[in-house]
Order: C-alpha cells, then structure tokens, then sequence
C-alpha cells in the first residue's frame, strides 16, 4: 500500500492554515449544537446522540480514510473532506429533525476523521527528531483555532440560520489554502501496513491514553455546553469557560513537547490526569465563576494532553514505515472512547457537578493505571 510521507523541501503553511481555519469552525460548532437543539425544537437530550454518532463517524473515518489520501493524494483528499463537512453544515438548519441530524454528523464524522489523518500524516511523518516540534505545531493550531471559535456563542448566537452560514463560510475558507496552493504536498512513499499481531505489541498505555482522551475530549464537546447551561451559566459565559477548556489544552502543548524526551510517557500521563482530578476537586469545593474559570483551563490541559503524549509514546520504538498504521491506529482509539464517552457521560447529566465527577472519576482510575505501567519501565517491543 502507498502513503505519503514529507520530502524536506515541503511547506506546512498549507497543512497548518487551513488546519487553524477548520478549527474555528469545528470550535464553533461543537458549542453551538448542544444550544441549538432548543431553537430546532429538538430536546436538549439529543445532544448526547449526537456527540457520539459523530464520533462513531469518527471511528469509521479512522479505518476507511488511507486508501483514499493514497489515491487522491493530500491536497485534493483534504479538499474532498472540507467540502464534505461543508454540506453537512449546509443540511443541518434545512432539515431540522433527529433522523437527519443524526445522519450529517455520522457523515462529519467520516470527513473529520479524513482531515485528521491528512494532517497528521502530512505534518508528523518524517525526521524523527522533528516529530516533536511538528506535534506541538499541530496541536497548537488544532486548539488555537478551537479557542477562538468558542467565541462564536457569544458573537453570532445559537439561534437561527446565521452561526451556519458563518461556520460554513470558515469552512469554505480552509479550503482555499490547498485549493491555490498546488505544491508542498508530500510525496508518495511505500509503507508497511500493521498486522493484528504487531497492533498487539503497541504500547498498551498509549493506547489506553487515546481511549481516555477520546472519552473525556467527546463528553466535553458534546455535553459541557449543555452541563454549564444546567448549572445557570449564560451563553456568553459558556463561550468563554469553553474557550478557557481549550486555551488551557493549547497552553500545556509547549510544556509536554519539554516534558515528553525528558521522561517517562507513562508517568506524564499520570500527572495529566492527576492534573484533572485536582482541577475537578476545585469544582467540588467552590461555587465561584472564577474558580470555574481556572478549574476548566486545568481540565482543558489535562485533557488536551492525553492523545499527543500517547501518540508519541505508540511511536517511539516505531520505524517510520509504522507511522501511518500507529497513528490511525491511535485515532480509532480515541474514536471508540469519544463513541462510548457522551452516552455514559450523560447518565450524571442531571445531577449536581455530575460532569465534573465523571471526569473525576475517569481520569483518577486512569491515573492509578498509569503510574502502575510507568512503574513496569519496560519499553514496548515491536517486531521489525
């Protein structure tokens, strides 16, 4: 099977700008869904089914996408998936019921999946030495572009047919960069496809990383919304705890590039966690709005920093052939967790800080399990 893999004379400002300009909108319209089922005379439940047939899209993305970025290439396979997820936002406000809402976030779901992976591929496959410096691009801009679409809310509302337009728009944008931009995309390389058996021999924390970021970053986006407008938060305010989630997952990215060659994965992966249990304790003992505030950026960096620490930990006794295989690997991890995360998440919904104890109680269990495994120092071993 072929890939692509980045040939040194490659540019990310491709990759990178219309990365940012899909993150806005994809910031925008994870918060504005939750708010919006009201207006669409949909119950707020629905939110919870839609958060997780997204990322059940996701999953599939996760398995189908690398034959079609092998054969369109990078630059016309991220067009087709922007354009995807264009149509979908156009269906959304025009076909206001379950069935079909249901339908265009699964279908999001796939396209999103293949701009992550042309993404991904494009800018962290090659010199392993720059996979760190490349990561913390990636990331940087994923969650940069996040933060600023929180303020969406407040900007452009939840109501009615204008947020739709304007995050279609966005989209339409992302898509200029690769659309006149015809050179920079990587070249095509072969590589090796990963047996079962070698799956197998993956580092299993990194993989129980992806699982967990995928829980808690699917029942943030999904439901946090819908849980702040339970606790009596305002829209506007909501906007700006939620880019406050994010900004803090943008802020950590510098810090675990530092952490990350310094020590042991496993063990990062315990204090992010324990980073989160702390941030949730402060939830439990203060009411106060600017407790929330600082609660949520610890939260958003304890969350935000799961999946890269993981990725890299999957990938650090990896030849660079097993890129592509380990990092969708990783993906259909997270993806199964971001699946499951907002169903069970939504069963303590309806109790008091009920979220925030989820959260608690998913990330301590993880952090138990990961100083256990950092404590093994015993580095995956993966057949060549």
């Amino acid at each position: 099977m072929n890939t692509l893999t980045q040939p040194q004379s490659n540019s990310l400002l491709v990759p990178v700008a219309g990365l940012t300009i899909f993150a806005v909108a994809s910031g925008y319209l994870m918060s504005l869904l939750p708010l919006a089922l009201v207006h669409f005379h949909m119950d707020s439940s629905f939110a919870s089914w839609l958060a997780s047939v997204y990322y059940l899209g996701l999953l599939m993305g996760s398995l189908l996408i690398e034959p079609i970025i092998a054969r369109m290439g990078h630059r016309i396979a991220f067009i087709s998936f922007l354009g995807t997820l264009a149509l979908t936002i156009v269906a959304l406000p025009l076909f206001p019921n379950k069935e079909m809402w249901l339908l265009t976030r699964f279908i999001a779901g796939i396209a999103v999946a293949g701009v992550f992976v042309v993404i991904e591929s494009w800018l962290l496959i090659g010199n392993k030495k720059e996979r760190a410096f490349r990561l913390g691009l990636y990331m940087t801009a994923l969650y940069g572009g996040t933060t600023l679409g929180q303020f969406g809310i407040g900007a452009f509302g939840t109501q009615g047919f204008e947020p739709f337009i304007v995050i279609f728009v966005l989209i339409i944008a992302a898509i200029l960069p690769p659309l006149f931009v015809k050179q920079g995309q990587p070249n095509s390389h072969s590589h090796q496809t990963m047996p079962f058996k070698k799956i197998l021999t993956l580092s299993k924390p990194a993989m129980i990383g992806c699982l967990v970021s995928g829980i808690v970053m699917g029942s943030i986006y999904g439901l946090m919304p819908l849980a702040l407008k339970y606790s009596g938060i305002s829209n506007n305010r909501t906007g700006y705890l939620m880019a406050a989630v994010v900004l803090g997952g943008m802020l950590i990215q510098p810090v675990i590039s530092l952490l990350s060659t310094r020590m042991n994965k496993s063990l990062l992966l315990a204090m992010m966690c324990l980073l989160g249990v702390f941030a949730m304790g402060l939830i439990f003992l203060s009411n106060s709005y600017s407790v929330l505030v600082v609660a949520l950026t610890l939260l958003g960096m304890a969350s935000f920093a799961l999946y890269p620490i993981a990725i890299t930990l999957a990938c650090d006794e990896l030849d660079s052939s097993f890129i592509v295989a380990a990092t969708q690997v990783m993906l259909f991890c997270y993806s199964v967790g971001s699946a499951c995360g907002p169903l069970v998440a939504n069963q303590f919904l309806t109790k008091t800080n009920g979220l925030m104890g989820f959260f608690f109680i998913v990330l301590l269990s993880t952090c138990i399990y990961m100083l256990l495994a950092s404590l093994k120092r015993k580095a995956p071993v993966i057949a060549k």
